[in-house]
């Protein structure tokens, strides 16, 4: 058995080098965890039984049964619909103001974001969003941060909006045999919520970048995408030079570089020829792109790999999501035309000229993608989820509406059972997940794609990570470091060093991470200074989803990044004024709830 300071020192180094690599994307996250609490099985620190206790925790599994809910109603109620007729009432009565718009669209996603996943909830809102600012003239700039911000908020009301609160509640459980007040979490919630909404309100339009050229092309048709077409066999362009052709002055579109086998040609020149095996290399809009292949001169994109029933094709935008196991490869490489049933037929980078065959062009985190998709596209999506929609050039085929009826009673029979407490929350959500699966509302195959394995290893080694924290002593350890620092400054400094080292850490890592991390310490401070744990939990509850700082810190953040044009220091430059209002309103709130702290 290792000495105590010994395994105190391979802890924390372990748990800085679990930071780096997550923040540098050496490691996917997952893996990551499980290197590490691997490794401290096999020195001694941790035993094979704790470290797969996580699979046994109540909250973890609740984690997973709330995914597997909010996917049965998105399947059945059609939020998308529900969010549309929102959408069309905020419209009535004349045009709204920008900031009218910011807060009703703002306190609609918070009121979502409480009880269904706000992952899809922006990914569905952001079309919606961008509708607005075209036809408003507000850059999507504007408005797309404050989106991701409202949804981060929102999830913090209660204790199913987010996976940062049921994680937490899962250490409670274990170390101390509490949860996480209801009451608590909704008044401190909606206290964030009113006073982030307002501030974001007051200065969104000062801080956020008015990238008027993401208007414009939006607008006017102008996103420069690189866009790769061929010639048609019976193309009437084969044979005929770049100015023949009329290739030269096309509306919203310019040809960029012909590929001619190993032959890159670029710049193109009005007098060169065009011959049946080019590949023509393009940039331009949308709306653009799908005219420029549907006017008759014979060029075409590729099909997707299914291209039976040709109605049901689709002209869609995604974006590529940040633990997407695209990011590195080639399309090519990842067979993304077998894979999602589509054909990647534009590539937009904010700020980098793309060059070359859009097949072997390695994918980054937040690339836009034109895709030309297939009837199966959607389902594949939901399985891989590596990809998330963002706006549709011609309209999706939505499913139709079904178990209605059946929903409205399981919802009815959920907020009871939530509300009321008859069952613990695990219990009351095996009992609604039981009732879907006998409605049909979920299916064998919905559970397959639905369930991230990625994730429940991070949620399950996260709390192995934990207990080591807590059993080597290295919480300890770091509560003594932070109570020295802050010991002549009362509790209130204790909590707000504690709330501001958890923002920092979940602003580079997972929330899940941070909560692994932070929570050892909350435990640590509130035996030392022997008082109630409640106060400090609650702060790293909040401060864990207080990931306003980076495009990295929360998936929100990185659906909006691409299609908002924005860069790092527009996260920083927005994120801090928020993320300082809405830590002293978490304080605050703590303070007056639990005045003896």
């Amino acid at each position: 058995m290792l000495p105590t300071y010994l395994q105190q020192t391979i802890t924390l180094v372990s748990i800085l080098i679990l930071f780096v690599t997550i923040y540098k994307e050496w490691i996917r996250p997952s893996l990551g965890f499980l290197l590490i609490v691997l490794f401290f099985v096999i020195l001694g620190i941790l035993t094979p039984e704790e470290l797969l206790s996580g699979f046994s925790n109540t909250s973890i599994a609740s984690v997973v049964l709330l995914i597997l809910i909010s996917a049965a109603l998105r399947k059945n109620f059609e939020i998308e619909l529900i969010i549309d007729s929102i959408y069309k009432i905020g419209r009535k009565g004349g045009s709204l103001s920008y900031r009218s718009f910011l807060l009703r669209m703002m306190v609609q996603v918070a009121a979502f974001s409480s009880f269904i996943n706000n992952t899809p909830i922006v990914a569905i809102m952001t079309p919606y969003v961008f509708n607005w600012g075209r036809k408003n003239n507000v850059s999507p700039s504007k408005l797309l941060i404050p989106l991701s911000y409202a949804t981060i908020m929102g999830g913090m009301i209660t204790i199913i909006g987010t996976s940062t609160t049921l994680v937490l509640n899962g250490f409670l459980v274990d170390f101390e045999n509490a949860s996480l007040p209801g009451r608590d979490l909704l008044l401190i919630g909606l206290a964030v919520c009113v006073t982030g909404i307002l501030l974001m309100i007051l200065i969104a339009d000062k801080l956020l970048p008015d990238k008027k050229n993401i208007l414009e092309s939006f607008n006017k048709n102008k996103r420069e995408y690189l866009v790769e077409t061929q010639l048609a066999a019976n193309s009437p362009l084969t044979g005929k030079t770049i100015k023949e052709a009329g290739l030269r002055s096309l509306k919203g579109v310019y040809l960029v570089e012909i590929i001619r086998e190993k032959l890159t040609i670029s710049p193109v020149g009005p007098s060169e020829r065009i011959y049946h095996d080019d590949v023509l290399i393009f940039a331009g809009a949308t709306e653009s792109i799908v005219e420029l292949v549907s006017n008759g001169r014979g060029l075409a994109l590729p099909k997707p790999a299914d291209t039976r029933n040709e109605d049901k094709v689709n002209i869609i935008e995604v974006v590529v999501g940040s633990n997407s196991s695209l990011v590195g490869h080639t399309p090519k490489e990842m067979n993304f035309r077998n894979r999602y049933d589509a054909a990647i037929v534009a590539i937009h980078r904010n700020g980098e000229k793309l060059r070359g065959k859009i097949g072997h062009i390695k994918l980054h985190q937040g690339d836009l993608l034109l895709v030309y998709a297939g009837k199966d596209f959607k389902n594949r999506v939901d399985l891989y989820r590596d990809i998330f929609i963002v706006s549709q050039v011609k309209e999706m085929l939505r499913p139709r509406r079904k178990n209605v009826i059946y929903f409205s009673i399981v919802a009815l029979v959920a907020i009871a059972m939530v509300i009321f407490g008859y069952f613990s929350l695990f219990t009351s959500l095996l009992i609604i997940f039981s009732i879907m699966v006998s409605l049909r509302m979920i299916s064998l195959q919905d559970v397959k794609r639905e369930v991230d394995l990625n994730m429940v290893a991070i949620l399950v080694f996260s709390l192995a990570l934990g207990q080591a924290i807590i059993k080597t002593g290295s919480g300890d350890l770091m509560a003594t470091w932070i109570l020295d620092a802050t010991k002549d400054y009362g509790t209130t400094a204790i909590m707000a060093s504690l709330l501001v080292i958890t923002t920092i850490l979940t602003s580079f890592i997972t929330n899940v991470g941070a909560v692994s991390i932070t929570f050892p310490l909350a435990y640590a401070i509130s035996n030392s200074l022997q008082v109630d744990g409640m106060p400090f939990y609650l702060a790293i509850a909040y401060s864990a989803s207080a990931a306003f700082l980076t495009p990295i810190g929360y998936q929100t953040n990185l659906i909006v990044y691409g299609p908002g044009g924005y860069t790092f220091r527009d996260f920083f430059k927005m994120g801090i004024p928020v993320a300082i209002v809405y830590l002293i309103t978490v304080l605050l709130m703590i303070k007056l709830l639990y005045p003896g702290i």
